[in-house]
């Protein structure tokens, strides 16, 4: 019986790609010294490449949470020219992009009529990330009342997939891992990583987008997989 639902954040919850790619195409249009037009499409989507590609590092320990963002900004400015003096030059361009990020923060449409049809459940949060970034998102999108227990890998010091963070959030709620589900779109990083924790691991495929090797994947790790929260509560009720 499931009493605890656990949920990623960014592009589980929080609509985070829509808001990176919003957010960098608004910065480029804001620096004054690109030498010319720009393909937002196409800038956006090698933008949303960068961060998956550095991010990932980060998660491994390549890269510590600054130095990926640092990573991020030189990369994707390289072509235009445009170089990074030091880290506080990539770090003042990044936060630059922030603020246009953060102007374009949406939730998904299903999130918070999922969250009311679970009332009677506990709920919290694990995010990869630090908790200065991750929890004004929650506040200004009205998440925070919500959840119980918000737990960031930035303040327990591992990353998911590592057992231990879900393990530490169980541990929060004081139940086993098996009285726990775990909700989010990465299917290794959420949904197999929290399996392997011994919680019931639930992957949101959104618009079923997924590879067939990714489907073909979860069926075989034992994951649940959804393809929008609105399927979250009648999956949680037969479990």
């Amino acid at each position: 019986m499931i009493s605890v639902v656990l949920f990623d954040l960014d592009d589980t919850l929080f609509a985070h790609r829509r808001a990176v790619e919003d957010g960098v195409v608004a910065h480029l249009k804001s620096l004054t010294e690109l030498p010319g037009p720009f393909d937002e499409g196409a800038e956006a989507t090698r933008w949303t490449a960068l961060e998956e590609k550095h991010y990932t590092r980060y998660l491994g320990g390549e890269l510590d949470y600054l130095g990926q963002r640092h990573a991020r900004a030189r990369d994707f400015m390289e072509p235009y020219g445009i170089t990074f003096a030091d880290n506080l030059a990539a770090e003042t361009w990044f936060e630059d992009y922030l603020a246009h990020y953060r102007a374009a923060w949406t939730l998904h449409d299903d999130a918070v009529p999922m969250l009311a049809a679970l009332r009677g459940l506990r709920l919290g949060i694990i995010t990869n990330g630090v908790t200065h970034f991750q929890q004004p998102k929650l506040d200004v999108l009205g998440l925070t009342p919500w959840f119980e227990h918000i737990v960031t890998s930035g303040d327990f010091g591992a990353v998911k997939p590592d057992p231990s963070i879900f393990l530490h959030a169980c541990d929060l709620f004081g139940v086993s891992p098996a009285s726990a589900a775990y909700v989010g779109d990465r299917l290794n990083t959420d949904a197999i990583g929290a399996a392997a924790a011994g919680l019931a691991g639930v992957w949101v495929n959104r618009g079923g987008a997924a590879s067939a090797e990714e489907v073909r994947s979860a069926a075989a790790s034992g994951v649940h997989t959804i393809t929008t929260l609105a399927e979250l509560p009648p999956l949680l009720a037969a479990l």
